[in-house]
């Protein structure tokens, strides 16, 4: 399993683009980047019928927002990751991306070491950011609250949502039923005062409580 490659599709309305990405990562030995689209429908197509394991979305395409095309890939594709790849650096459309199911969003400035870090890392079943992008959404606002305290196992919990795991699997890893870890959940949204799951992680993110 650690030697299977890891299976890439790039969607891009620029060849370009496309091109030089392809170029960038056959040249680790871990991944295979073959398959690319420069629609929204062809690649919702491909993966009605074919396995992928990440895929590189850009925002913008001709025929829909990225965004929402990402919640539509999930649908078809639960286990697929999705990674925005995208010039838009603004805070809103990261965290919309990510509210959408994304599995990370890099900048397009990104260093091929670090979109390849970033591809392992949402491979692992991890939310991922490229360094940038983290500057972007960790910046606090005169609003923010102060850092709420954390139990230990609150911190634990904490942690593993932001891995983007679900109830169930954190309650098999740490030997809980579910209903305590749902427990632990809600009063971390009440203690940071979120509304989700989403809105939990960017919080954390904001105040340095979740490892990097």
């Amino acid at each position: 399993m650690e030697n299977e490659k890891i299976n890439i599709a790039i969607v891009d309305d620029h060849p370009i683009v496309i091109e030089g990405l392809k170029m960038m990562l056959n040249s680790q030995p871990l991944f295979n980047a073959t398959e690319s689209f420069t629609s929204g429908s062809e690649i919702l197509h491909f993966i009605k019928s074919n396995k992928i394991d990440i895929i590189l979305l850009d925002i913008t395409l001709p025929d829909i927002n990225g965004t929402e095309l990402c919640r539509e890939i999930k649908k078809i594709s639960p286990d697929t990751s999705v990674i925005m790849f995208s010039n838009r650096s603004e805070r809103s459309i990261i965290m919309q991306s990510i509210q959408n199911s994304a599995n990370g969003y890099i900048l397009k400035n990104t260093s091929i070491d670090e979109l390849a870090e970033c591809i392992k890392g949402a491979r692992s079943g991890n939310i991922v950011f490229c360094n940038e992008t983290k500057q972007i959404i960790s910046r606090l606002s005169p609003t923010d609250a102060p850092t709420p305290r954390l139990t230990k196992r609150e911190k634990q919990i904490l942690q593993m949502v932001a891995q983007g795991k679900t109830s169930i699997m954190i309650a098999e890893e740490l030997f809980l039923s579910p209903l305590t870890v749902d427990t632990h959940r809600k009063n971390l949204l009440q203690k940071f005062q979120a509304k989700n799951s989403t809105e939990l992680i960017n919080l954390a993110l904001q105040q340095h409580m979740i490892e990097e």
